[in-house]
């Protein structure tokens, strides 16, 4: 039975944090959909989780978001979020449809991965920020 699952590969889809207004040092995370399709009912999750410097255990509150589509090579906004907390795991978690097939994958932004030096310009923005893939 459970051999007979198929559970489909996730391409395409992409989460970036991105900085966009550089004057008040503020940061959203979008979903980027980068394939030549829509993709609909889209859930995602969101939280944070690490240690702090004296090792004492950091959560965030976990958060959900419903986004009804996306277009082909489109965008959306999931949340802003707080330089705050780079310092710990930032974790997305993002299910959506293509026609009737359930895709899922899970993002992680890994402790300080988000810094100034790791920005690339995210198309189609044309704003630095950091892609997770």
């Amino acid at each position: 039975m459970k051999k007979d699952i198929i559970i489909p590969v996730v391409e395409g889809i992409k989460v970036a944090v991105i900085k966009t207004d550089e004057a008040l040092n503020q940061w959203d995370v979008f979903l980027i959909n980068r394939l030549k399709t829509d993709i609909d009912t889209i859930f995602v999750t969101s939280r944070g989780y690490g240690v702090d410097v004296n090792g004492n255990e950091i959560k965030t509150a976990q958060l959900r978001y419903s986004i009804k589509a996306i277009p082909a090579g489109g965008m959306a906004k999931i949340e802003p979020i707080s330089p705050d907390i780079f310092h710990i795991n930032n974790e997305y978690w993002v299910s959506y449809y293509i026609g009737l097939a359930l895709y899922d994958k899970k993002f992680v932004f890994v402790p300080e991965s988000i810094r100034e030096e790791n920005l690339i310009t995210i198309m189609p923005t044309n704003l630095k920020g950091i892609l997770h893939e």
